[in-house]
C-alpha cells in the first residue's frame, strides 16, 4: 500500500505541470487582450501607460519568457498577482475556498447520502411504485441542467412562496461573523451567534440541494444496479435461509458489498464538486472558487485562470488518490493484489 501511494504521489507533480501548461497555453492563444481590463479602454492608445502595464504584469516578453517566469515563480509557491483584484492569487483562492468547500460538503452529504438511501430503497422495492418514483426523481436530477433547476427553484420557493431565503451567503445588511475558519456556519457558532448560524445554514440548503441533486441521481442508479446484482448472490440466499430479517440482509450484507463501486463515484464527485460549482455559485451569488473562475475568464485574468486550473487539478488528483486508497482498504482482493 505504501509503495502504491508513493508511486501515485510521484506522478502528481508531472500531472499538475501538464495542467498548468495547457491552461497557460489556452489562455494566451485567446484573441482578446487583457490590457483593456488592466488599464481601461481610454488608456489603450497611450503607449507609455500600455508599456508600463505590460512591464508591471509580465506581459512585455514573448510566450516563452512569460512561461518560464511564471513557472519559476510557481516553483517558489507564487501563483502571481490577479489583474482584477490586485491581490496575490493564493490569497484570493484562500479567501474563497471556505465558501466553495462549505457548499461542496453540503452537496456531497445530500447527493451521497440521499443517493445511497434512494438507490437502496429502489432496489428493495424493485418494479414497484416506490422504485419507479425513485428512478424518476434520480433521472430528473441527473438530466435537468443545474442552472435551470436553480433558477426554477429560486423563482418558486423564494420569489413566489417565500419558503427559502434568497441568494447570497448572508442576509442583506448583516455583517459576516469574526473570521476564524472562513466557514460562516462554523464562525457563527464560534462567536455564539445561533441566529446567524441558522440563517447561514438555511441559505446553504437550496444551493446544496441543487448541486447535490445531479450527483444523487448518478449515485442512486449505481447503488440500485449494484444491489440488484448482489441480491441474486448465494450468500444472500444463505442469510435469508438462516432467518435473518430482510432489513438486516439488505443493510449488513447487500449494501455493504454494493458500497464498493459507489466509492469511485463519490471520490470523483468530491473533486468535481470543488471545481464544477460555477453555475450554482453564479446563480446563488456564492462568493467561492466557481464565481472567481467566471470573473477571471471574463477579464482574461491570466494568473487567476492558471491558479484556478491548478487548484482544480490538485483537487481531482487528491480525491482520486484518496478514493483508490479507500477502495484498497475496503476490498481485501485489491489490497492483496
Amino acid at each position: 500500500m505504501s509503495r502504491f501511494v508513493l508511486r501515485r504521489l510521484m506522478i502528481v507533480p508531472f500531472l499538475l505541470l501538464g495542467i498548468v501548461t495547457i491552461s497557460f497555453g489556452i489562455s494566451r492563444f485567446i484573441s482578446s487582450d487583457p490590457l483593456a481590463n488592466i488599464v481601461g479602454e481610454r488608456q489603450l492608445n497611450n503607449p507609455e501607460v500600455v508599456n508600463a502595464a505590460k512591464k508591471k504584469w509580465g506581459l512585455d516578453g514573448g510566450l516563452a519568457k512569460q512561461y518560464t517566469t511564471y513557472m519559476g515563480n510557481l516553483f517558489h509557491g507564487d501563483l502571481g498577482t490577479s489583474f482584477r483584484t490586485r491581490q496575490p492569487v493564493t490569497k484570493d483562492l484562500g479567501d474563497r475556498l471556505p465558501a466553495t468547500f462549505e457548499l461542496a460538503l453540503g452537496a456531497l452529504i445530500i447527493g451521497g447520502g440521499g443517493g445511497v438511501a434512494l438507490g437502496a430503497l429502489a432496489a428493495s422495492r424493485k418494479d414497484k411504485p416506490t422504485d419507479h418514483a425513485a428512478r424518476l426523481f434520480s433521472l430528473l436530477g441527473s438530466s435537468l441542467p443545474v442552472f435551470w433547476i436553480g433558477l426554477v427553484l429560486l423563482f418558486i420557493l423564494y420569489a413566489r412562496l417565500g419558503w427559502v431565503p434568497g441568494p447570497g451567503r448572508l442576509p442583506p445588511r448583516v455583517a459576516a461573523p469574526p473570521d476564524h475558519t472562513g466557514f460562516y456556519t462554523v464562525d457563527a457558532l464560534w462567536a455564539g451567534d445561533v441566529k446567524l448560524f441558522l440563517s447561514c445554514l438555511a441559505r446553504l440548503a437550496l444551493p446544496c440541494f441543487v448541486l447535490g441533486w445531479a450527483y444523487m441521481g448518478t449515485i442512486s442508479r449505481l447503488v440500485r444496479a449494484a444491489m440488484l446484482d448482489e441480491l441474486h448472490a448465494d450468500y444472500v440466499r444463505t442469510a435469508r435461509a438462516k432467518g435473518l430479517r430482510e432489513f438486516r440482509v439488505l443493510r449488513s450484507h447487500v449494501l455493504r458489498n454494493a458500497w464498493l463501486p459507489t466509492l469511485t463515484i463519490l471520490g470523483y464527485s468530491v473533486g468535481q464538486l470543488l471545481t464544477a460549482s460555477v453555475l450554482t455559485e453564479t446563480i446563488f451569488q456564492w462568493n467561492g472558487i466557481g464565481s472567481y473562475a467566471v470573473q477571471a475568464s471574463n477579464t482574461l485574468d491570466y494568473p487567476a485562470i492558471s491558479g484556478v486550473s491548478l487548484f482544480g487539478g490538485a483537487a481531482f488528483l487528491l480525491a482520486n488518490l484518496i478514493t483508490d486508497v479507500l477502495y484498497a482498504v475496503a476490498d481485501p482482493k485489491i489490497r492483496l493484489a
